[in-house]
């Protein structure tokens, strides 16, 4: 009896996929190649005041425009944390990683402590820096001090811009009493617990003609017209 062949299928080739696989492959070794030769070619800053510009740029090490893969958006945030007038940052990239967002928030500096010689900043550190921030020119004691920093770096900045000079001045009423002379020539008496009522001290002084005298924030809200 004979023996049966059996029929071996051979597959063809189906050149559409295999076409398809090519093209495929061929442009994601192009994306590759140009993700690790893409550059940095934009910087775009916000949130800064204390620092330039340029000054972020080179802190995030980001001055002749490097290439973007080896500077990833992680790596560019610690740099900049790492300085001490930041606190915090974003960093975010665009349009195939070429341009690069950064969003400051700076340690910006609160006031000058004559009795340390020091600038406190926000977040309560100290430096040796001046800046243009109005002084402390006494010793506040520990126990109230703390309290001081937080509710003075809740101050608005264009109100802190205005105070000249800061003098914790307590009475026989509350021991947390401050005294504040202005840079417009006005005082302003107030507590910690009403510390924050500063920040209307424009729309204030602007009820009363914008006469010069003293502000009384410790004890009610009234006003003293110096003598003219």
């Amino acid at each position: 009896m004979a023996k049966s062949k059996k029929k071996k299928n051979k597959r063809k080739l189906n050149k559409k996929r295999f076409y398809t696989f090519i093209i495929i492959f061929i442009l994601l070794v192009i994306f590759i190649y140009k993700l690790f030769n893409t550059n940095i070619k934009n910087i775009y800053i916000s949130g800064n005041e204390l620092l330039s510009d340029q000054e972020i740029i080179d802190i995030a090490k980001l001055k002749n425009y490097p290439n973007s893969i080896s500077n990833l958006s992680f790596a560019i945030k610690n740099r900049l944390e790492d300085n001490k007038y930041i606190l915090s940052v974003k960093v975010s990239k665009r349009s195939f990683i070429s341009k690069v967002y950064i969003d400051i928030k700076e340690n910006y500096p609160l006031f000058y402590y004559q009795v340390e010689n020091k600038t406190i900043l926000y977040n309560g550190d100290k430096v040796k820096e001046k800046f243009t921030v109005p002084t402390v020119i006494n010793q506040i004691p520990n126990t109230i001090y703390d309290e001081f920093v937080k509710k003075i770096s809740k101050v608005d900045k264009n109100i802190l811009n205005r105070m000249s000079e800061i003098e914790y001045a307590p009475n026989d009423v509350d021991e947390e009493r401050f005294f504040i002379l202005m840079n417009d020539g006005n005082y302003v008496y107030l507590t910690l617990n009403k510390f924050l009522s500063i920040n209307k001290y424009i729309e204030m002084i602007k009820s009363f003609d914008n006469k010069k005298g003293i502000l009384h924030l410790d004890s009610g809200e009234y006003f003293d017209v110096f003598d003219e």
